[in-house]
């Protein structure tokens, strides 16, 4: 088990990070600025995305970290031939992207950052995951029972369209929900 003098602060609303975390057995609370600029510069690509991300997110929360806190930023995105897919900005734009992932191989990727007051990590984990052939029915069933506008691309693997969409994966489920646990918690060890 692992053991630290830092207390650990998720920089999260999402309630699947939370969840994983709470997972590793470990004591966290839950600190959120409002309105953190998730943009990044186009010329980034891949892993970079998440990574500029989680560590634009923790430079926010720099200034008020205190000696003995440790504070976790993290972004995930869904990138698919060179693009971007984040979170829509409506229902059709989830369709887009879900048409998009269909019968295809795309890339998950969390970027994560671990900050202090002293000192800061950054890390990705890259998870490959297999798209069956979705129907335009199974898409809209999807989008219209389910929450994917909080989802970069779209969707959640432990929803129902993960059950019945992804083929295989390879790498970590826990990085498709949005947070590499076991990357995570021996990153937190070697400290």
């Amino acid at each position: 088990m692992w053991k630290n003098n830092y207390k650990l602060i998720l920089a999260s609303n999402s309630p699947r990070r939370q969840e994983l975390l709470k997972g590793l057995g470990v004591d966290f609370e839950v600190k959120v600025l409002p309105d953190l600029d998730e943009s990044f510069p186009e010329e980034l690509v891949g892993e970079e995305i998440p990574l500029y991300i989680a560590h634009s997110k923790a430079e926010a929360y720099k200034s008020s970290i205190l000696a003995d806190e440790l504070v976790i930023t993290a972004d995930t995105i869904v990138w698919l031939h060179g693009e971007v897919l984040g979170k829509p900005v409506d229902e059709e734009d989830a369709r887009r992207m879900l048409r998009k992932l269909s019968g295809n191989v795309h890339q998950v990727i969390t970027g994560v950052c671990l900050t202090t007051s002293a000192w800061q990590k950054g890390f990705a984990a890259v998870t490959e995951v297999t798209f069956a052939t979705l129907t335009d029915e199974e898409i809209d069933f999807y989008v219209g029972n389910y929450h994917p506008m909080d989802k970069a691309g779209s969707y959640g693997i432990q929803e129902w369209i993960g059950f019945i969409g992804v083929e295989k994966i390879t790498g970590s489920y826990f990085n498709v929900m949005g947070l590499p646990v076991q990357r995570l918690y021996r990153e937190l060890g070697e400290i």
